[in-house]
């Protein structure tokens, strides 16, 4: 049973070579504000996306800059050498998840309180290379023409 588990776990640290991921935990800010901006970029060239978020105006952008730019950073790290304009390098995907929800209160009319949630999110960036990943050809041979 131990056996199963160690190539499992081989098997993920293959897969995990050629992701470059990029994690922000805790982030202070509304996971519905924060989408917003992660659908502007999802799928877009890292170049293209650096831009959009340098203009963008809204709160979880410079954050989402500085995500992308460590997620770079991790590409570099792992590619030592190669260039990142050869590779074509695009955020192939961007989750915003719930995180932790600070709870407080707001003083209320005729003795009340009013409940008041500070909500965080956890984003979690991966970039890819266009390069890297092959296009899966159709494969016809002579009986299927």
């Amino acid at each position: 049973m131990g056996r199963r588990k160690h190539n499992s776990a081989e098997a993920r640290k293959e897969a995990n070579k050629t992701l470059y991921v990029a994690k922000l935990r805790n982030n202070p800010t509304s996971p519905r504000k924060t989408r917003l901006v992660a659908d502007l970029i999802r799928g877009v060239d890292v170049e293209k996306a650096l831009a959009i978020l340098q203009y963008n105006p809204r709160e979880s952008a410079p954050k989402m800059r500085k995500l992308l730019l460590s997620a770079i950073a991790n590409w570099q790290a792992k590619n030592e050498g190669k260039r990142i304009e050869d590779h074509a390098l695009y955020v192939k995907q961007i989750m915003v998840d719930e995180g932790r929800t600070m709870k407080r209160m707001r003083t209320a009319p005729q003795g009340r309180g009013y409940r008041i949630r500070k909500r965080s999110n956890h984003i979690t960036m991966i970039i890819g290379s266009r390069t890297d990943e092959a296009p899966v050809a159709s494969v016809q041979t002579e009986e299927n023409k």
